[in-house]
């Protein structure tokens, strides 16, 4: 499963910094890109963030690259809609907000194991046991999220190549493939839950 081959294993700061800090920090971030009207100036500092911590955690250029290669279309596909329909200036921004946490969330789950976060959003959910909700649960669908955002990225990126080599024009006809590997996956997952008793 592609979910769980993303961690890598590293002694950088950014690999030691415990789950909940990167979870927080990842949460603040996203928050604040999302929420707070951020200027040409604001998104390229976000972005400058982001490659700062991926060189803080030590990992390959070539990591951060695939990274960056396999949200070439999302990129692409956005930034022209909005160049075309809107301004170059929302162009960036919002294209940059997403990248930005994209690889942001890309980074959590390179950097920390899948049984970390689990622990660290089981307690915060705790207390939700009160009101008859499971914790565990609950957790284990949070952070299957954040860590299919990277790979349904991937998903898109992949579909779109091979939409390119077919010579397949940009369009909702991709988002068809996309939905059907994403939902593939999501069962492939599901079925790997279950046979751990997790499902």
């Amino acid at each position: 499963m592609r979910v769980i081959q993303l961690y890598r294993p590293g002694s950088s700061l950014v690999h030691r910094l415990p789950a909940g800090a990167k979870l927080a920090i990842v949460a603040v971030t996203a928050l604040v890109v999302s929420a707070v009207p951020l200027g040409a100036v604001g998104v390229g500092a976000a972005l400058a963030v982001v490659l700062l911590l991926y060189g803080l955690a030590r990992l390959p250029a070539a990591v951060l690259g695939a990274e960056i290669w396999r949200l070439r279309w999302l990129v692409l596909v956005l930034a022209a809609a909005l160049w075309i329909f809107a301004s170059p200036l929302a162009a960036w921004i919002s294209t940059g907000r997403v990248v930005a946490l994209v690889l942001l969330a890309s980074l959590l789950t390179i950097t920390t194991r899948m049984g970390d976060l689990l622990a660290v959003l089981q307690r915060i959910l705790e207390p939700l046991r009160r009101f008859g909700a499971d914790p565990d649960a609950v957790a284990l669908a949070l952070s299957l999220t954040i860590t299919m955002i990277p790979v349904v990225a991937g998903f898109a990126a992949e579909v779109r190549e091979a939409q390119r080599a077919r010579g397949v024009r940009l369009g909702v006809r991709g988002v068809v493939p996309l939905l059907v590997r994403t939902l593939r996956h999501a069962d492939d997952v599901g079925d790997a839950l279950s046979a751990r008793g997790l499902g």
